[in-house]
C-alpha cells in the first residue's frame, strides 16, 4: 500500500474494496495472505458511535500454499495527526486502560479551538493507539528510523521509550509502534486489531461557548472512548459490514453499479468533513467545515450540497445543521432579511465572517443562502410529515419567503454558491432557487394547516416558473443568464422540484434541458455552464436526476466515474475539476460530495425505510447563547477559490 518505506519491499497488493464505512486491501505472497481493512463506524442511526473521533486498523493473515509460516505485524504513525506545522512540538506517553495497552500523543502546547482558518488542522487534544495487551508483542514510542529498522533486522522494537521531548514532529520522527508476533500461521486465519482515537476535548466554540463532542456529552473522557470502542469492535465490524452491504445495495438498485461505487467513495469523506458537537441541551449541532475553499463553519451552501447524504438518514441529522443558522438568523446578532451565509471560521463559530459579515450586504449570497434554508427546512417536514421543527422559527422564515418574492426572480449582481466563477446578475439557476424556495414556503405552510397562505404562494411560484420557461428560453436549451441567449448552465436546482412533489416545472422543459446537456459533454464530464471547462462533481451528479431517465442518468454521472479513476491528482475526492483533462481544480476534501446520494431521495420506500432508523428523534435544542457580541471580520477578500 503506496510506496514507503522505499528500503523495504511491499508485499504485492491483489485487491482493493472501498465500502461506506471500510476500506479493504488485499495482499498476498510468500505464502501467506493478508486482508487490511480500516473501518469507521459511521452508522447514521446511533450518533454516540457516529460522533466518536476512533477508527480501527486490523489484519486478517492466512497461509494460501498449506505451509505454516512465521508472521508478525509492524504498525506505526507519526504524530503528524496532532499538530498543524510539523515544526510544533509534541509529547507522549505509554499507558495501560483495563485490558489495553495504550501509546499516546499531543501538541505540546494545547492550545484548545485554535488556530482557525482553511488548511488548518487540529492541533488540541490527543492521539491515542490501543490494542488489547494480551495480543499485542511490544510497542514504543521512539525515532521511526530506529523502530523500522529493528523490526527489519529481527522482527523487535527498542527496548526504550524515546525520552527526549517536547520535540518537533520534523526532529527525528517520534512514532507510536507496536507490533503482533503471530507465530506459525496456518490455512486458519489469525486476526489483530488496533484502534486510533483522538480526544479534541472540546469540539467547537459556538458563539463564544467551547462546545464538547457529542460522544462527550455525557461526561464520557478518552478512557470510556477506548474502552467502548474496545468492547464494541465485534459488533461493529458486523454492523458495519450489514450496512455497507444494504446502503450500496440500495444505491446500486437505483443508479447501477458506479453509481454505487461513487456513493461508497463519497460517504466517510463527507462525515469526515464535519463535527458532531452537543449544545447546552445536550443536543446535537452538525458543523461543516469549508476545505480548501475558505474555511468557513456552517456554511449554508456547503450544508445544501451535502444534506442529501444526511436527509437520507432522517430528520435528526438534518436538523442538526439547520438549527444553529436559525437561531443565529432569528437572533439580534443577524440584521438582514435574507439568510446567513455562515457562522464563522472553523472552529469559531462566533458569527459570519464571509463578505460583508455581519455589517454590510457586500459580497453575500443572499438569493442563494435564502432558497437553500427553504428548501431543506421543507425536505425536513417532508420526512416529519409535519412542520413542528420550522414552526419555532416561523417569523424568520416568513421574512425569508417575502424576501425571495421581492428579489428572487431575476437575481440582481451577486455571487451564489458558485462564486468561484464570480458575481452574476439575471442568474437563471439561481432564479430556479428561488422559484423552488417558494414552493417549499408554501409546502411548509400546507403542513401548518395555513391553506391560504400555502395556496398563494403556491400559485406564485407556479407563475415565476411560467415566467421563467418562457424568459430563459434559448431555443434548444435555457439560458446561463435572463440576457443572453448564447450562454447555459446546469439547473441543478430544479431537482428538489420533484423530489418534494411541488410541480412547478414542465417535465418537457427538463428533458429539453438534458438533451442540450448530452451533447455538450466532455470526456470527464458535463461543465458547470458556458464559461469554462470546469465543472462541480456534486451538482453534476444532480444534474442527472432531472428527467428520472436511468439513460439519462447514466449519460452524466459515468464520465463522473471516469474522472475518478482517470485523474492524475492524488487527492481527496474532488468535487471541483476540469472536464478535458481530469485535474483538480482546486476544491478536494469537501463534505459537498454528501450531494451524490440525491438520487436516493427520489425513491420513496428507500428513503423512508433509512430515514425511519433515526434513533436520536432530536429536539429541544438550547437557546442561543447570550452576550454574545464579538468582533466578526470579512475574510472575502483573502478567498481565492
Amino acid at each position: 500500500m503506496g510506496d514507503e518505506p522505499a528500503e523495504y519491499a511491499g508485499l504485492p497488493q491483489v485487491q482493493l474494496a472501498i465500502y461506506p464505512t471500510r476500506t479493504v486491501y488485499d495482499f498476498e505472497g510468500e505464502g501467506v495472505h493478508v486482508t487490511l481493512t480500516f473501518m469507521t463506524a459511521a452508522l447514521p442511526d446511533d450518533l454516540m458511535i457516529l460522533s466518536r473521533p476512533l477508527g480501527y486498523i486490523t489484519w486478517d493473515v492466512r497461509s494460501v500454499d498449506g505451509g505454516q509460516h512465521a508472521v508478525s505485524i509492524y504498525y506505526d504513525n507519526t504524530a503528524e495527526l496532532v499538530v498543524n506545522e510539523l515544526s510544533q512540538p509534541v509529547v507522549w506517553s505509554q499507558e495501560n486502560i483495563g485490558g489495553l495497552a495504550v501509546l499516546k500523543t499531543g501538541s505540546a502546547s494545547q492550545t484548545l479551538l485554535e488556530p482557525r482558518g482553511d488548511d488548518v488542522r487540529i492541533d488540541w487534544g490527543y492521539l491515542y493507539l490501543a490494542t488489547q495487551r494480551a495480543e499485542t508483542a511490544r510497542q514504543v514510542i521512539a525515532k521511526s528510523k530506529d523502530t523500522r529498522a529493528q523490526f527489519a533486522q529481527d522482527g523487535g522494537l527498542p527496548t526504550a521509550t524515546d525520552a527526549e521531548m517536547p520535540r518537533p514532529v520534523n526532529a527525528d520522527a517520534p512514532v507510536l509502534a507496536l507490533t503482533f508476533d503471530l507465530g506459525k500461521v496456518g490455512a486458519t486465519l489469525i486476526s489483530r486489531w488496533a484502534m486510533l482515537a483522538y480526544d479534541e476535548i472540546y469540539a467547537i466554540q459556538f458563539f463564544e461557548q467551547n462546545l464538547r463532542p457529542f460522544w462527550r456529552r455525557n461526561g464520557a473522557q478518552a478512557a470510556d472512548l477506548l474502552r467502548d470502542g474496545s468492547r464494541d469492535y465485534d459488533s461493529l465490524r458486523n454492523r458495519c459490514a450489514a450496512f455497507d452491504r444494504e446502503l450500496i445495495g440500495d444505491a446500486k438498485q437505483l443508479g447501477g453499479e458506479r453509481y454505487g461505487q461513487i456513493c461508497a467513495l463519497a460517504y466517510r469523506q463527507c462525515i469526515a468533513g464535519t463535527k458532531i458537537a452537543a449544545d447546552a441541551n445536550g443536543q446535537p449541532l452538525l458543523f461543516p467545515k469549508e476545505n480548501t475553499s475558505n474555511g468557513c463553519i456552517g456554511t449554508v451552501d456547503v450544508i445544501y450540497p451535502m444534506a442529501p447524504q444526511f436527509l437520507l438518514f432522517g430528520s435528526s441529522l438534518a436538523k442538526a445543521m439547520l438549527v444553529y443558522n436559525l437561531e443565529y438568523a432569528s437572533s439580534d446578532r443577524w440584521h438582514f432579511p435574507f439568510a446567513p451565509h455562515d457562522v464563522g471560521t472553523y472552529p469559531q463559530a462566533n458569527g459570519q465572517v464571509y463578505g460583508g459579515g455581519e455589517k454590510t450586504e457586500k459580497d453575500q449570497m443572499p438569493v442563494e443562502e435564502t432558497g437553500n434554508m427553504l428548501i431543506l427546512l421543507a425536505a425536513v417536514a417532508h420526512i416529519d410529515g409535519n412542520a413542528r421543527f420550522a414552526e419555532a422559527y416561523w417569523p424568520v422564515i416568513r421574512k425569508w419567503a417575502d424576501f425571495l418574492k421581492a428579489e428572487g426572480f431575476d437575481p440582481a449582481n451577486q455571487l451564489c454558491t458558485d462564486d468561484f466563477a464570480g458575481h452574476l446578475a439575471h442568474n437563471v439557476n439561481l432564479s430556479a432557487k428561488a422559484i423552488v424556495g417558494l414552493g417549499a414556503y408554501a409546502r411548509l405552510c400546507q403542513f401548518r394547516g395555513d391553506a391560504s397562505t400555502a395556496a398563494t404562494y403556491r400559485e406564485l411560484a407556479k407563475t415565476y416558473a411560467a415566467r421563467w420557461v418562457e424568459q430563459a428560453d434559448a431555443g434548444d436549451h435555457f439560458r446561463l443568464t435572463f440576457d443572453k441567449p448564447e450562454t447555459w448552465s446546469q439547473k441543478y436546482n430544479l431537482v428538489w422540484d420533484r423530489i418534494l412533489d411541488l410541480e412547478l416545472f414542465p417535465p418537457q422543459a427538463l428533458q429539453k434541458e438534458m438533451d442540450f446537456y448530452k451533447r455538450h459533454l466532455n470526456r470527464y464530464g458535463l461543465p458547470l455552464d458556458s464559461r469554462k471547462t470546469w465543472t462541480k462533481l456534486d451538482w453534476s451528479m444532480w444534474t442527472a436526476t432531472l428527467t428520472g431517465s436511468q439513460e439519462d442518468f447514466e449519460a452524466i454521472s459515468n464520465p463522473i466515474y471516469n474522472f475518478l479513476n482517470a485523474t492524475p491528482d492524488r487527492v481527496p475526492m474532488s468535487d471541483f475539476y476540469w472536464t478535458e483533462t481530469a485535474k483538480d481544480a482546486g476544491m478536494h476534501a469537501r463534505p459537498v460530495i454528501g450531494g451524490v446520494f440525491l438520487r436516493m431521495l427520489y425513491d420513496r420506500s428507500i428513503w423512508k425505510k433509512w430515514a425511519a432508523r433515526d434513533k436520536t428523534k432530536a429536539s429541544d435544542w438550547a437557546a442561543f447563547p447570550k452576550n454574545s457580541h464579538v468582533e466578526t471580520s470579512s475574510i472575502f477578500e483573502s478567498v481565492s477559490a
